[in-house]
């Protein structure tokens, strides 16, 4: 077998995409189908449940627990307040009085006889979801989830950390081949998304960030730059959830990779528009790709999804650990299957590594460049 097809990185200007938006409890949804949205338009909604906060009456009281309902004042469905009275006992005429008050504002769940306790429900938190991308919606499940579709200009990159952000694309005035310092960010980019560069050090990064930028995108990225921003070591396995104001999309891998001229072309094409990004990674099962989705280039000018060939002396990029990232020549197709740690007989490439390094990868842990 001389040739065996795999996929590379989508970069395309021309494509159709598709995202399912839905809620995580049974709520209601607030579209149509056919109904045209934004990024930003809220397409359902739902009441997350409040934090129920156990008060602990009868022993902060001291008395039996079957004794609750002679000195609790409040009853169940009362509002109350932070700090308001829930319980009190009065002593010998009056002269002494012990009090239990309210921790949180809510609503009084329960008044428990058997364990002496009174519950009170912080109030319900709203969650609203928005469609991420503009489009039309082509799908609904009452009560649970939407479909919104869109032609859309699209990039996926090897690596993210960061979750859904909407921004205004802005080119960085910096070639693919420079590092980005931080004297290429501006002072302001609020609710812009950032491209160009790669390698960007920790210091502009920050920069970024404090200057309101929602999303970075770049060539590449070192370890001590990336656990600089998030603030802790992070695997690559799956990412999405980090708590950090601004997205960060890697195009090509770790090191000092410049970002790839499709990419650079293909997103500059439609800078200043609202683009949707999310840096979401999972790179085993069920593989997950960081993405840029924007509005439809009228030009085309990026590459098709389409799957190509493995063939000698094809540039690849590894997308498993432990040589995640890693770009190379393959040099060899051998037929036969092989085993690999897991005890699976797969077939396997070997390939000559940018850094020199001769590796044996299963076929399809590779991506063609």
């Amino acid at each position: 077998m001389a040739k065996a097809l795999t996929p590379a990185l989508a970069v395309t200007s021309r494509t159709t995409i598709r995202r399912r938006r839905d809620l995580p409890i049974v709520g209601e949804v607030l579209v149509k189908e056919g109904d045209l949205v934004g990024g930003s338009h809220i397409v359902a909604r739902a009441q997350l449940d409040g934090e129920l906060r156990l008060v602990r009456v009868a022993e902060l009281l001291g008395i039996p627990s079957t004794d609750l309902l002679s000195v609790v004042r409040v009853a169940e469905g009362d509002v109350v307040q932070e700090g308001e009275l829930l319980a009190e006992i009065r002593g010998l005429w009056g002269l002494f009085r012990s009090t239990v008050l309210s921790p949180i504002s809510g609503t009084i769940e329960l008044i428990s006889t058997a364990t002496g306790h009174v519950g009170v429900r912080a109030p319900s938190i709203p969650l609203n979801l928005p469609a991420y991308i503009a489009g039309r919606v082509v799908s609904v499940e009452s009560q649970r989830s939407v479909v919104v579709e869109a032609e859309s200009t699209f990039v996926q990159g090897i690596f993210g950390v960061g979750g859904e952000r909407l921004g205004r694309l802005r080119m960085l005035p910096v070639s693919a081949t420079t590092q980005l310092v931080e004297e290429h960010i501006p002072d302001r980019a609020e609710g812009e998304v950032l491209v160009g560069g790669h390698s960007p050090t920790s210091a502009a990064l920050a920069k970024a960030a404090k200057a309101g930028a929602v999303g970075c995108i770049t060539g590449s990225i070192d370890d001590r730059a990336l656990r600089e921003y998030v603030g802790y070591d992070i695997g690559v396995a799956l990412t999405g959830d980090e708590n950090v104001s601004m997205t960060l999309i890697i195009t090509e891998g770790f090191g000092a990779l410049p970002m790839s001229e499709r990419v650079l072309t293909t997103l500059g094409a439609i800078q200043g528009e609202i683009v949707s990004i999310n840096g979401a990674t999972q790179v085993r099962a069920g593989a997950q790709r960081p993405e840029i989705i924007g509005p439809m280039c009228e030009t085309a000018c990026g590459d098709d999804n389409r799957e190509r060939s493995l063939s000698m002396g094809a540039r690849i990029r590894v997308i498993r650990v432990p040589y995640f990232g890693a770009t190379g020549v393959i040099e060899e197709l051998p037929h036969e299957l092989a085993y690999i740690e897991t005890g699976a007989m797969v077939r396997v490439l070997r390939a000559r590594l940018d850094d020199g390094r001769q590796v044996t990868v299963p076929r399809a842990n590779v991506e063609l460049l």
